[in-house]
């Protein structure tokens, strides 16, 4: 059994799972052989120098259409898109439900009749009309009513870039996005909405700042007073908690009593937001309180795990930086990602449409190279937060398992990050494939049910639901496995699968201080996200509060708590990883060391003490009978016959 496998932490390296890295090169090529097509097919040209209704590229000359009118055109002088009617968006087929042309100049200045198109196409030389009418026509020939820009015509500037003239006045863009928020019954309200937004950006840029800095000082504070970390996060989420609650029916009660005075729509939306929030925040703060007083016995059980996480944190500071280096590398993949997809939506060959136009569409098998781009981006996604999983593990492992600390490599972070290059990079292909192939039929279940809403009966709906709820359970039981594999595979340097099974067997025969340490530890990590939440939140709320009476600031301060919520678990998710890393070796050393001559623990003395602690804790309780002493019986052989 792979349970009885001897561990030999760090003492040899092998290549692991090489046949995953191969197929993963091999669907890498793959993605590139799409790129390499839009670009070859003109998508990029088209996409980045634009094109007309009638498949003229701007800016170049153009090789003509069989069957389309005015295509084939010397554009050279005329650079940029010109949308006839930029607002009339198709969400459906997300596109633009305009002619298309192309133009030497956008309008810099709003054009409320013919006359000032025509005579701004005298004065720039820019036509905003179509082709075949003349700059003299467009006053007195009564196609102008369909060839000519819908007026008055908005003010335009060209995209960076890109060469499409867009409109500089977002009002085209508020509407854009009412359009797709359907719970919107009036249309007032969305843009206020947004003008609460725009008016307090700068509120909102420095709150987002304000907790990147929280963040930062938080992973500070964990790495230098961890042992009293626990207790200070408990004390201030309480006090936290409390306090903001009472703030809120503060407030509540104050914006009542006002607004008897002032009868505004804006009044009366922030109070009911507030009244919301209030009661929001008081069924929140009990549950919470709740969930501390269950847990205060077992909270001393993390402050040791903690304790020792601040020291890898001491030792490997760089490990502070990963979601940094993660997040960019993340960044420039979509950025990629989303590049491509823009060519794929350009590429193809010019085919007339219904309304007598030209559309770029590809026929036969390459018309499903969406569905393996859409693939890429999920199992590339997943392999480059998986080699983040697979390097924390490596580093921390080369912590645990080095018994003097002086000798560590000069950088375990970049020691780490060889090793996986050299020899696991298959296995992380194969785990983050397996999260692939789980995500992708839940996104689909959640795309089918977007789609039918409204129109399935309820049993569908509650079926949908369920697996839908089914998987994504199982791919965060996938998710916490597939971690605890990879540092299976940094102790001991095995494939995926027999690191999964070694994995899963002492997690299994340690269930109960999985439930008891790791749980609670991310318990205590989840209270410090909440703690960065709420200081933001309240400090949002102090800070909005004073533009109340000419903005309405519900969807900033939600913007606000989510960023704070994002930029926290990017911080201290790290932590966690650290923590579960550190469990398992914890784990794997009370199993086959037992302290003697030969087998001595690797382990740090404050977790010898935590063990100690533990079996004296057992032998009391066990005498008495009580649970306690039940939850805290010690690891399988190896601890117990020490």
């Amino acid at each position: 059994m792979s349970s009885k496998r001897e561990w030999k932490p760090l003492e040899d390296h092998s290549c692991t799972d090489v046949p995953w890295l191969l197929l993963f090169i091999l669907f890498c090529i793959g993605m590139g052989f799409i790129c390499g097509f839009t670009i070859a097919t003109g998508a990029a040209a088209r996409l980045l120098s634009g094109y007309d209704s009638y498949g003229n590229i701007c800016g170049q000359k153009n090789v003509k259409v069989e069957g389309i009118v005015n295509s084939g055109l010397d554009l050279t002088q005329k650079k940029y898109v010109f949308f006839l009617d930029p607002c009339n968006i198709d969400l459906v087929h997300q596109k633009i439900k305009s002619l298309a042309l192309c133009v030497s100049a956008c309008p810099r200045k709003e054009l409320k009749t013919l006359a000032d198109v025509q005579k701004f196409a005298e004065t720039n030389g820019s036509t905003l009309c179509s082709y075949e009418l003349l700059p003299s026509e467009y006053t007195t020939d009564p196609r102008a009513a369909k060839l000519c820009p819908k007026y008055p015509v908005p003010e335009s500037a060209p995209i960076p870039f890109f060469h499409r003239c867009a409109p500089v006045n977002i009002s085209c863009y508020a509407k854009f996005a009412e359009a797709l928020i359907t719970f919107v019954s009036d249309s007032s309200v969305l843009h206020r909405l947004i003008s609460g937004v725009m008016t307090s950006k700068e509120i909102i840029l420095g709150l987002c700042l304000l907790s990147l800095v929280l963040s930062m000082i938080l992973m500070v504070i964990i790495r230098y007073i961890s042992r009293v970390l626990v207790w200070i996060l408990t004390v201030l989420v309480i006090l936290g908690s409390l306090g903001g609650t009472g703030v809120l029916w503060w407030l509540y009660a104050k914006e009542r009593m006002s607004a008897s005075t002032v009868e505004t729509q804006i009044a009366k939306e922030n109070l009911q937001a507030l009244l919301i929030y209030a009661i929001s925040a008081t069924v929140f703060t009990v549950i919470l309180l709740l969930i501390m007083l269950i847990m205060r016995k077992r909270v001393a059980l993390t402050i040791a795990l903690f304790h020792v996480a601040g020291k890898v944190f001491i030792h490997l500071p760089l490990l502070v930086f990963q979601p940094f280096w993660t997040f960019f590398v993340l960044i420039l993949f979509w950025t990629y990602w989303t590049t491509v997809l823009l060519f794929l939506g350009t590429t193809g060959n010019p085919v007339p449409n219904e309304e007598g136009f030209v559309e770029f569409r590809v026929a036969g098998p390459l018309k499903y190279m969406w569905w393996y781009h859409l693939v890429g981006l999920i199992w590339i996604s997943e392999f480059i937060l998986a080699c983040q999983q697979m390097t924390v593990a490596g580093a921390v492992v080369t912590y645990y398992f080095t018994r003097e600390k002086r000798n560590l490599p000069f950088t375990p972070i970049l020691a780490s990050v060889n090793r996986l290059v050299c020899y696991h990079l298959g296995t992380v292909a194969k785990g983050s494939f397996i999260i692939t192939l789980v995500k992708i039929p839940r996104m689909i279940l959640m795309y089918i049910h977007t789609q039918l809403k409204g129109k399935e009966n309820a049993c569908a709906r509650c079926m949908l639901k369920a697996c839908i709820c089914c998987l994504w359970c199982l791919e965060k039981c996938l998710t916490y496995l597939n971690q605890n594999a990879y540092t299976a595979t940094a102790i001991n340097s095995t494939n995926f699968c027999t690191s999964a099974k070694d994995a899963f067997v002492i997690l299994v025969e340690n269930a109960l201080r999985v439930a008891a340490i790791n749980t609670v530890g991310d318990f205590m990590l989840f209270l410090g996200k909440v703690l960065i939440v709420c200081s933001t939140g309240l400090a949002g709320i102090m800070l909005l509060n004073y533009q109340r009476d000419y903005t309405t600031w519900v969807l900033p301060l939600i913007i606000v708590c989510l960023f704070a919520f994002l930029v926290a678990h990017c911080f201290l998710s790290i932590y966690e990883m650290v923590v579960d890393v550190l469990f398992l070796c914890f784990a794997i050393d009370t199993k086959y060391n037992d302290g003697s001559p030969g087998r001595e623990f690797y382990m740090d003395k404050v977790l010898m003490e935590f063990v100690e602690n533990s079996r004296k804790s057992m032998r009391e309780a066990g005498r008495g009978g009580g649970a306690e002493g039940r939850e805290l019986k010690p690891m399988a052989s190896g601890a117990s016959s020490s």
